[in-house]
């Protein structure tokens, strides 16, 4: 099955231009047109849409504020801005937009960005898909198996990953490795931090008296938010004899 693409601009001939190219990707099956941004919304409130191309310059309501009211619905369709300018590829991309498309359009990079449409529409991957990370290091690939990794700290949008030999950059945001993680024994304790409960050695108090995780990687800082849950959640450990106490 091909995508179902709602196309809204406020310039008819933009609006005309932009359905009559989605209708010829092989990649879209339907296309429907919204010429203002309310009846956009009352459209995909109603029907449904893998798929939502937006220009960012509407009166009333504009692109932007379009795609983060989307956002917040339980299945949001995928956002792609069509524009004439490139000053809101930032605030684009914040929202989440999945690709980001200068007028005029072209008909090779429209299909690049229905490919992407289609990925992202595709399943997230099953937990043990993220059991190993690979790591890129001078020309090599090699991986990093899920068990060594002791903690793991955001740095933007990559994470590094502490074993206890060393420790290794990855692209990948902290809040996504959560997400495939969280289920094999490790929690997020801090806004920077995921810990293997695993790992964890002993609680130790800081100068300042908050609370750090001891492991053989290094000591990790816990939260006053998430110190209750660390607790229990270590206790049950221990109880199931799940916890390193190696010195």
């Amino acid at each position: 099955m091909g995508l179902t693409v709602l196309a809204v601009d406020d310039v008819p001939a933009a609006l005309e231009e932009l359905v009559r190219m989605l209708k010829d990707a092989p990649e879209v099956d339907e296309v429907a047109g919204a010429a203002d941004p309310i009846t956009a919304l009352k459209m995909i409130q109603s029907g449904q849409f893998g798929a939502v191309f937006l220009d960012i310059s509407m009166p009333g309501l504009d692109g932007l504020e379009l795609a983060s009211l989307l956002r917040k619905l339980s299945d949001p369709p995928a956002i792609v801005f069509v524009t004439a300018h490139q000053e809101h590829a930032v605030a684009a991309f914040g929202i989440g937009a999945v690709d980001y498309l200068l007028k005029p359009l072209r008909a090779e990079r429209l299909a690049d960005t229905l490919a992407r449409v289609n990925r992202h529409a595709e399943p997230a991957p099953k937990l043990d898909a993220m059991a190993a990370l690979p790591v890129e290091a001078a020309g090599r690939t090699h991986y990093i198996r899920r068990s060594d990794v002791v903690f793991v700290e955001a740095q933007g949008d990559y994470v590094r990953l502490y074993t206890k030999n060393g420790s290794h950059l990855v692209r990948m945001p902290i809040s996504r490795l959560q997400e495939y993680w969280e289920s094999a024994g490790f929690l997020r304790v801090h806004r920077g931090f995921l810990l293997s409960l695993g790992s964890v050695r002993e609680l130790r108090s800081d100068s300042a008296g908050g609370l750090l995780a001891h492991t053989a990687a290094g000591d990790v800082p816990v939260s006053r938010r998430h110190s209750r849950e660390l607790r229990e959640r270590l206790l049950q450990a221990a109880q199931r004899g799940e916890l390193d106490g190696r010195p």
